[in-house]
């Protein structure tokens, strides 16, 4: 898992990523990561087997919304409560009398069952107990091997994906197969992000055969081999699967984005490419510019207050040069992004969109909203306070935002939310001293 090929960094596909690093886990542990790339799943319950606080420290913290019609799982927690006493006889009859309770109170499509820290510790069977239950109640039951301790967020990602992979893709075949068939992988419909491209592509004639995993179903992405192409959207952790279904299953892959106009227009160009048809590739490009027209007329509002304003970014991944992207789409000048949690590739591409890329935004970020006079600072909820101390506007573009920023619609909806904070009086107000402190 640390030795990907497909990385970008890894031109002599010899070379490993980044082993993890003390404190490595501080952004998130590769549990938490699994439970991310897995939770949007909502036909399947979740089942985490370790102590309630594992549970606790992920469960729900992400708005990945779903149409599913029956009932919607992602936000319901369950855990098998791992204690001092199954520390010390071991947990797996625990596990088993966790599953079939499930089983018989739930009546889930799936379960998936979380390896954390403890259990990994211990030695519990996961394995085993899983695929005798499995066997048992005749529903796919797939252990992820994702205990914190081995990595960050990122590396856990990849571990869900290896768990779909070798659990559920292929296990079951369509009536019939798409010409034009994509997976999403990577995009968690945090807000509803999916659902503002969705259905362009489907205007253009492409299906979504499954997605990995936002708005996600069970029996779609047991059918993900028949797709004709792998779409990774803003989830680099996921080449991994990607390159392995190429090998597997022949199916090819793409990277794209779908924050900004210009973005979201490759995007869509892109995947028509990759299929080659000339009519879907016509068709495509005339919906770009209805889609592009539409936009700039929703946008007018907004020129005069977004005119000659600077921004900072500080966020993770490829967000650190996408969001950037979709800031200059709508008029603002993009004087820096954070790069922190970014990898090389991302890196790279950010710094074609930004001047200034940095990765200690504890130091960095202050200085450089003084010496550029920054007026809004855009990042995850834990720099609102930085903005607050420099009574600049902020927004936060990270999973606790409130509505969706992805594709042409999205854009419209980040226009309104940046001219709303630089308009909102409570950044300079919140800095100034109390009345009590002037006398």
């Amino acid at each position: 898992m640390l030795n990907e090929s497909a990385c970008s960094h890894n031109k002599t596909k010899k070379s490993s990523c980044d082993k993890p690093k003390p404190g490595a886990t501080s952004g998130g542990c590769a549990f938490e990561g699994a439970q991310i790339s897995l939770f949007p799943y909502a036909d399947a319950v979740h089942l985490v087997h370790g102590p309630d606080t594992c549970l606790g420290a992920s469960w729900e913290t992400r708005a990945t919304l779903t149409s599913y019609e029956g009932e919607n799982n992602t936000p319901l927690g369950y855990c098998t409560n791992v204690t001092t006493q199954d520390i010390i006889f071991g947990g797996d009859k625990k596990l088993a009398e966790a599953l079939a309770y499930i089983v018989e109170h739930k009546k889930p499509k799936a379960i998936f069952v979380y390896e954390t820290c403890v259990t990994a510790m211990i030695g519990d069977n996961i394995d085993f107990t899983c695929k005798t239950a499995e066997e048992l109640f005749h529903i796919p039951i797939v252990p992820v091997h994702s205990p914190g301790f081995v990595g960050s967020k990122n590396l856990g990602s990849r571990l869900a994906g290896e768990a779909v992979l070798d659990a559920l893709v292929g296990t079951r075949e369509p009536e019939s197969i798409h010409p034009f068939g994509i997976n999403l992988i990577g995009d968690y419909n945090v807000t509803g992000d999916m659902w503002q491209y969705k259905p362009i592509l489907e205007r253009i004639g492409i299906k979504v055969i499954s997605s990995l995993s936002g708005d996600g179903r069970l029996e779609q992405i047991q059918m993900a081999h028949t797709a004709k192409l792998n779409v990774i959207v803003c989830a680099k952790s996921l080449v991994t699967l990607c390159r392995k279904m190429q090998e597997r299953y022949n199916i090819p892959y793409v990277s794209v984005s779908f924050y900004g106009k210009r973005d979201t227009s490759n995007a869509i160009r892109s995947i028509v490419n990759a299929f080659g048809d000339a009519e879907l590739i016509t068709k495509a490009e005339v919906i770009i510019a209805e889609e592009e027209a539409k936009l700039a007329e929703r946008l007018k509002p907004y020129h005069l207050m977004l005119k000659g304003k600077k921004a900072i970014l500080n966020t993770g991944g490829n967000k650190s040069w996408s969001i950037a992207s979709a800031l200059q789409d709508i008029g603002i000048e993009v004087v820096a992004t954070c790069v922190q949690k970014a990898t090389e590739e991302d890196v790279a591409i950010a710094s074609e969109y930004v001047p200034i890329v940095f990765k200690n935004p504890g130091v960095e970020q202050p200085k450089l909203i003084d010496e550029h006079k920054v007026d809004i600072l855009l990042a995850g909820g834990r720099s609102l306070y930085t903005a607050i101390k420099k009574r600049i506007a902020f927004v936060d573009v990270n999973q606790e935002k409130k509505v969706s920023y992805g594709a042409y619609g999205g854009l419209e909806n980040l226009a309104s939310d940046v001219c709303s904070a630089l308009a909102n009086p409570v950044f300079k107000l919140v800095g100034k001293a109390a009345p009590w402190e002037l006398v």
